[in-house]
């Protein structure tokens, strides 16, 4: 298996519970993108048009700043890339992520996490903010929690 990282940014655990079993399966080191000013419960609230990440999700040149920039994405061929789906798409803060690092021949496995959405326009979404020469994939969206027996089955079918 190709040296894999595992990164994942969550709001409410769920994205981070997905991370951390994806990263047992793999062997993956595991990073957690975190934003410079933690999100607090009102800023999540999408019934809000006034809330931070409502703000930020109507504005796709917005970048919310990262805590730091210490990915170690350079020493890894495949990089798994977890966030919650909101808006039908990835949360801004991973087009920070993904322009913050070099990911020219790296692949990158995109899952997410949603209360019903699916990966919409996330995969154009975000291929504008890496490399031509890095290779994104749609990998799953999961909605709930699932058990590790389907991770594993997921995992398995991408051949790393």
């Amino acid at each position: 298996m190709s040296r894999t990282l595992t990164t994942y940014f969550s709001a409410g655990g769920v994205t981070a519970d997905a991370a951390k079993k994806i990263a047992e399966i793999t062997g993956a080191e595991l990073y957690e993108i975190r934003p410079e000013v933690p999100y607090t419960t009102a800023d999540l609230n999408w019934q809000d048009q006034n809330s931070r990440s409502s703000v930020e999700m109507k504005d796709k040149s917005f970048r919310p700043k990262i805590a730091d920039g210490n990915a170690p994405v350079a020493d890894c061929d495949v990089i798994f890339l977890g966030f919650p789906i909101w808006w039908y798409t990835a949360p801004t803060i991973i087009n920070t992520f993904l322009e913050s690092y070099d990911f020219a021949g790296k692949r990158i496995i995109l899952f997410a996490t949603s209360g019903s959405s699916g990966f919409e326009n996330t995969l154009s979404d975000l291929k504008s903010s890496v490399s031509s020469r890095a290779v994104m994939e749609e990998g799953i969206v999961v909605h709930g929690r699932q058990n590790s027996g389907a991770w594993k089955k997921w995992i398995d079918s991408l051949g790393l």
